[in-house]
């Protein structure tokens, strides 16, 4: 059974166990209450059951620096974005696998707390449609299934916003962390994919990723890229539905431009999709894109 927890930040004992938080620093992305949520009502919580962390309502963006041994840091960094369909982040067991993978790879890893959906705690859970869920037509590499939704639309402009944010204050801070700005990549799982694709597709060149990994994320807004886009790491598994066809659809578009693009499709269910799977192929391709040389050496 879950444990809710309300009103707390998302410190080390609650966002990821040791060894991963051991060195963990957390800061706010604003030194108030972020705009455009600071009358949002519902409090944030989160839900702990053994190594699940299931946050709700989240209002207050922040990020957790999780910095890579000094020994083996190689001046690389990735902010790390949990999904959770924008109504919650899941953060658990997955997500300490994962920095700790990437500390000891020798990047340093930034985990992204998001505004979220705002859903009252009191409230019953909403019962699914009956039947099967529509198709969605993925147009311009946009999977989205609730488009012109205006709540999630909002939502989404504002994880967006946080995750710019976040770059922004990630690259102002990169020297105190041992990490070079322009190897600053974003790595996004689920509706984490989508807000990492928002980011870049915002056309502000200042929180620009150096490369996007996303784990069965595909984009939740029209995607046009040219020959620069940044490199794109790109896993999911073969029966989505729309979210493979979505992330098929993304590797279609960097191909097309002839910008650096991988794409792994497995044939293993959703909860399979972890670092575990494909770290190893994804640490390669790093290298391959020039982000696991020393400090100092430029990527390509």
């Amino acid at each position: 059974m879950f444990r809710a927890i309300s009103g707390m930040l998302l410190t080390c004992g609650l966002l990821l166990a040791a060894p991963a938080c051991a060195q963990e620093r957390t800061m706010r992305l604003h030194d108030g209450p972020a705009p455009g949520s600071q009358d949002w009502a519902f409090p944030e919580r989160i839900e702990v059951s053994g190594p699940e962390r299931i946050v709700h309502n989240v209002r207050d963006p922040e990020i957790s620096v999780y910095p890579a041994d000094p020994a083996k840091a190689n001046g690389t960094a990735a902010i790390v974005l949990p999904g959770g369909g924008l109504r919650i982040l899941s953060v658990g067991d997955d997500t300490q696998a994962l920095i700790e993978r990437l500390n000891a790879q020798g990047i340093t890893a930034i985990l992204l707390k998001y505004r979220l959906l705002q859903i009252d705690p009191d409230a019953p859970p909403a019962a699914p449609p009956p039947g099967d869920p529509p198709k969605v037509q993925i147009v311009n590499g946009n999977a989205n299934p609730a488009r012109g939704n205006p709540a999630l639309d909002e939502v989404l402009a504002f994880a967006t916003d946080d995750a710019e944010r976040a770059m922004r204050y990630v690259r102002a801070h990169a020297g105190e962390w041992g990490v070079d700005p322009q190897r600053i990549g974003m790595i996004g799982t689920s509706a984490g994919g989508g807000v990492a694709f928002g980011a870049l597709l915002g056309g502000d060149p200042s929180v620009r990723p150096a490369f996007i990994v996303s784990n069965f994320g595909p984009a939740l807004q029209d995607v046009a890229v040219g020959g620069d886009a940044p490199p794109l790491f790109l896993a999911v598994d073969a029966h989505h539905g729309p979210v493979t066809d979505g992330i098929v659809a993304l590797h279609q578009i960097w191909a097309a431009a002839r910008a650096p693009v991988e794409l792994h499709v497995y044939d293993v269910p959703a909860r399979d999709m972890t670092v575990a799977l494909w770290g190893d192929r994804l640490f390669a391709w790093l290298g391959e894109q020039g982000f696991m040389g020393a400090a100092g050496e430029h990527a390509r």
